[in-house]
């Protein structure tokens, strides 16, 4: 290995690397793997095809989100494919010998929650997942990222994965946050600015004063929509804040060998000196509370700002897709967004569905109530989350203000279990993709932001400023 200053994806890179393969590609080791119920059973079939088992059991750790109902979760399921594909993982958990945080285990969540509130999310490390929003992780000093079925068949049978080695751009975000501006505003305006497309062939490494001040929550905000701009992973440096999180927790190193693996958790931080092959400086004050007003990520706009007009676009292809975003989105050219009308309001994800996020919603919603009409629904992250929530007495004022309080579970983000649009309506959500379809109608449309501005659409019974919604200015 070169002696020469180098990035934490490199460090890791060349740490994981096994061999180059004769397509140019490096044979990959993954240190961990995590599963679930929707892209892994035709793995497993695929094993056994082909008289494969799993390699190494102790380092694949599963559980299901993406389809399990959040209102009811009593089995049978409703939904008899739901119920086959949660029996199919039980099954095969079983048979591999695989950990497997189940609905009765009281660990059960979203697969990107549980990974490091167990501690199994470590720096240093490479993790794979058939889920593209994996690169969550890289807030640890990981290099995470989503893989296929194939791929997760791979991973099961030799731990490893051929993969192309990425550039790395570095993104610095600094300044004094301002008012009502949360991780999720922060990760929208990148987005925005650098595209859906931006990332493509880059892994994002993010730094700068702000994202060094960000708490673990907020930082797994920031590398959940990585993808979302175009990049494979998105990782954050470790530092006091990484290891203070993962200490005591069940998959962490114990005891006599905690030292000696913060020590080599240190090593991986990116070197002061080395060299990137983009950095873009982004100064916070200029980030207002953001929503995205079209059906992809980077079609967003601060709240004091009007969707665009097509007419001025850059160019030929801009122009069409601002005029098919308006279309489906059902919205007119130069339409301010605050006062866009909601139908539902949904908070949680693998983006916002964590304690810190509810405690935020929690802290402004109080007092207040959901506007007549609007649906409002909150779902932790996980059933540990969910029972943080419940000691502090959250569901409490989400119950009161007006929101459903449910079970854990993917939810509204995507179309996969029972919570979903129902012709056009329009969802504030705290998820991660507003692509057409998304969230479960062909005709129903999202608009994204941070849980206190959807906190606040569901109040306001619109698209609103939360700083005005909750007069944020006085508190």
């Amino acid at each position: 290995m070169s002696q020469t200053a180098q990035s934490l994806y490199e460090k890791v890179w060349n740490a994981h690397a096994v061999k180059t393969l004769s397509n140019g590609q490096t044979q990959l080791l993954i240190g961990t793997h995590l599963i679930h119920e929707v892209t892994s059973p035709q793995a497993f079939g695929m094993l056994r095809d082909l008289n494969l088992t799993v390699k190494y059991p102790q380092r694949t750790f599963a559980t299901v989100d993406h389809i399990v109902p959040t209102d009811n979760q009593q089995m049978p399921f409703a939904d008899p494919l739901a119920e086959a594909m949660i029996k199919e993982l039980d099954s095969n958990a079983k048979e591999f010998g695989i950990t497997y945080f189940d609905l009765p285990s009281g660990k059960q969540g979203v697969v990107h929650v549980v990974g490091p509130e167990e501690g199994i999310t470590q720096p240093g490390t490479t993790i794979a997942c058939g889920d593209s929003h994996t690169a969550t992780h890289g807030a640890f000093g990981a290099i995470a990222f989503g893989i296929g079925t194939t791929q997760v068949r791979d991973v099961l049978a030799t731990q490893t994965m051929a993969m192309e080695k990425m550039k790395v751009r570095r993104i610095n975000v600094n300044g004094e946050l301002p008012i009502g501006v949360y991780a999720k505003d922060v990760i929208l305006h990148i987005i925005k600015l650098l595209g859906a497309k931006g990332g493509i062939g880059y892994a994002y490494e993010y730094g700068g004063a702000v994202i060094d001040a960000f708490s673990m929550e907020e930082r797994m905000t920031v590398c959940n929509m990585s993808i979302e701009g175009g990049a494979r992973c998105g990782y954050i440096n470790p530092d006091e804040k990484t290891f203070a999180y993962l200490k005591g927790r069940p998959y962490s190193p114990q005891d006599d060998v905690w030292d000696t693996a913060v020590e080599r958790w240190k090593s991986f931080a990116s070197d002061a000196d080395c060299q990137y092959d983009d950095v873009i400086d982004i100064q916070v004050e200029d980030i207002a509370p953001s929503v995205t007003w079209g059906i992809s990520p980077d079609q967003g706009v601060f709240i004091n700002e009007s969707v665009p007009d097509p007419a001025q676009a850059n160019s030929e292809s801009e122009k069409v897709s601002i005029e098919d975003a308006l279309e489906y989105m059902k919205l007119e050219a130069g339409t301010p967004v605050k006062g866009i009308p909601v139908d539902v309001a949904f908070i949680g994800s693998c983006t916002n569905g964590r304690l810190s996020d509810f405690q935020e919603a929690a802290r402004f919603l109080k007092g207040h109530h959901v506007a007549e009409g609007v649906k409002a629904i909150a779902v932790p992250g996980s059933q540990i989350v969910a029972k943080q929530c419940e000691d502090e007495g959250l569901d409490r004022i989400f119950e009161e203000a007006g929101f459903q309080w449910r079970n854990a579970g993917c939810s509204m983000c995507l179309a996969m279990n029972p919570d979903k649009l129902e012709g056009d309506q329009l969802c504030a959500s705290s998820s991660n993709r507003n692509f057409k379809g998304r969230q479960g109608s062909i005709t129903g449309r999202t608009i994204l932001m941070s849980p206190v501005m959807v906190a606040a659409a569901a109040v306001a019974g619109e698209i609103a400023d939360a700083r005005e919604v909750f007069s944020m200015n006085a508190n």
